[in-house]
């Protein structure tokens, strides 16, 4: 599969408040293609989702909900359609989208996005020339696209960042493997990524096994 740059149209339609309502899982699959605009001081950087995790409710011993509300994780009891952003090992932000109703606590991680609009700006502010490398992992993203608590409970309905669909069919298989970067819930395959695309994060697939007499 060849997967090329393209420019944006921001005549797409914005995704809605319904959207983000939907089961969690569901939220993560169906967010890879569509598309993530951000716009800063007059620029628009724009990058085509990739690469998902989902984490879902207080049961979920990986996800921050995980025991009850706190100040961080307030943000994820809001309904879907929010912005959650939290800052982790002391140096990086991550961004998540709040998905399904106002008391239930789900988000999901965008891991990697594939840049297409604002190329040279993420550049800048990743400081590297390869693209490859711009926005391949959570950490790399939330920088190229200047994310930090400021959008913390950010509206995706309104007009800073939100998510858009691309308004056209895109052929490509998803796969499903286990969450990384966590030491509990890691048997849950939460991760989705569009197989064979180039702006995945490292997958790493655990081999399987066989038993020898």
């Amino acid at each position: 599969m060849k997967f090329e740059v393209a420019k944006l149209s921001l005549d797409h339609r914005k995704l809605n408040q319904s959207f983000y309502l939907q089961p969690t899982l569901k939220v993560a699959r169906e967010l890879l293609g569509k598309i993530i605009v951000r716009q800063l001081d007059g620029k628009i950087l724009a990058g085509r989702i990739v690469e998902t995790e989902a984490y879902v409710g207080e049961n979920d011993p990986a996800c921050h909900a995980y025991g009850g509300m706190t100040p961080r994780n307030k943000i994820m009891y809001l309904p879907g359609g929010h912005a959650y952003v939290y800052f982790t090992y002391g140096m990086h932000y991550c961004f998540n989208v709040v998905t399904e109703k106002e008391g239930f606590p789900a988000a999901v991680l965008i891991r990697a996005v594939e840049p297409i609009e604002g190329i040279e700006i993420m550049k800048k502010f990743r400081n590297t020339d390869d693209i490859y490398n711009l926005t391949n992992g959570p950490a790399k993203f939330c920088q190229a696209f200047k994310i930090d608590k400021s959008l913390n409970g950010v509206s995706l309905l309104g007009d800073e960042i939100f998510i858009i669909d691309p308004g056209i069919e895109m052929q490509f298989k998803i796969g499903r493997i286990q969450r990384i970067g966590i030491s509990v819930g890691t048997d849950k395959k939460w991760r989705f990524f569009i197989q064979g695309n180039p702006f995945v994060s490292k997958v790493k697939i655990k081999p399987r096994i066989k038993n020898v007499k």
